[in-house]
């Protein structure tokens, strides 16, 4: 497909900028959200890099993302003009404190005080019904009953 350099370098701006790209599999979409090119010419686009392995692709709910590789990245680098300092923004370190706060700050559970599994203990073992409940128990299969493939019909006789 014919794109022209313009929009050809917008979009590969916006993917070293970003590191990552998306766009939703309509090809009829008259524009890019992020980008002002059409969503066509984007994936397109984007498709001639995954076949030379400068992306990879993933598929998901009608949607395309694109991951720049390291090849990509020198790809771009020396298509735009651009200096080894600058890096796509998913390479780069986060400003943000990821520092964890220790388990001792935290409140209790509100539902922590009431054993194992809470209030429902009573229940499942009480009464006769599921698990907890001895055999030949209220609410069992009586002693004699053997479970057999018959629709209904008189069981076989004893032999």
């Amino acid at each position: 497909m014919l794109i022209s350099k313009k929009n050809r370098i917008e979009i590969y701006k916006f993917l070293f900028r970003e590191g990552v790209l998306y766009a939703e599999k309509d090809f009829n979409l008259p524009k890019h959200p992020s980008i002002d090119v059409p969503n066509l010419q984007v994936i397109k686009l984007m498709q001639s890099l995954k076949s030379k392995e400068f992306v990879t692709e993933q598929f998901a709910w009608r949607h395309y993302y694109w991951f720049l590789t390291n090849e990509g990245i020198e790809y771009l680098r020396e298509y735009l003009n651009l200096p080894s300092e600058i890096v796509p923004n998913t390479l780069k370190k986060s400003t943000r404190n990821m520092e964890r706060r220790p388990m001792g700050d935290r409140p209790p559970r509100r539902f922590q005080d009431r054993g194992e599994r809470g209030e429902r203990d009573g229940y499942r073992g009480a009464g006769g019904y599921g698990r907890g409940a001895p055999m030949g128990d209220k609410g069992s299969a009586p002693g004699d009953f053997q479970p057999g493939f018959g629709r209904g019909g008189a069981p076989p006789a004893p032999q």
